[in-house]
């Protein structure tokens, strides 16, 4: 397994992800929102995209990243804020692995926190997040 910066040369293989992604949240993007996602994940600047890939080079995961600056921190945060693993690879680590990069990717950035969200109801993400960090006692709303 092998974790790194998404590039643009992955946008064939990324996309079918990226619908398995949208297709599990049942949401819809317009392509022209997807390639420009896609562009400034590839840039690297407040957005970052990263892949796994097996040992043949195949994609079998993705996670995406924004950092952005706190009103509370001098460094920022790095928000997790997509992340799947296809189906016929999960259990084998590669979700950990996504986020151990990521971890280091922020500490290099000096963030001063990773966070990301889940539904409720997502048992399986659940119990992998439960191993790797903590609930805090907030309530999230969206206009």
């Amino acid at each position: 397994m092998n974790i790194r910066p998404v590039t643009q040369s992955d946008f064939s293989h990324w996309m079918p992800l990226w619908q398995q992604y949208l297709d599990f949240y049942q949401h819809e993007l317009p392509a022209g929102v997807t390639r420009s996602v896609f562009e400034r994940l590839c840039a690297g600047n407040e957005m970052l995209g990263l892949v796994a890939t097996g040992d043949d080079g195949q994609l079998t995961g993705l996670m995406n990243l924004v950092f952005h600056p706190s009103t509370w921190s001098l460094h920022g945060y790095c928000y997790v804020e997509d992340l799947l693993v296809a189906p016929e690879y999960r259990g084998q680590g590669i979700a950990r692995a996504l986020f151990a990069y990521a971890g280091q990717l922020a500490d290099k950035r000096q963030c001063d926190r990773v966070y990301w969200f889940t539904q409720q109801d997502n048992q399986a993400a659940r119990r992998l997040y439960d191993s790797i960090g903590h609930q805090i006692p907030f309530v999230v709303y969206n206009r």
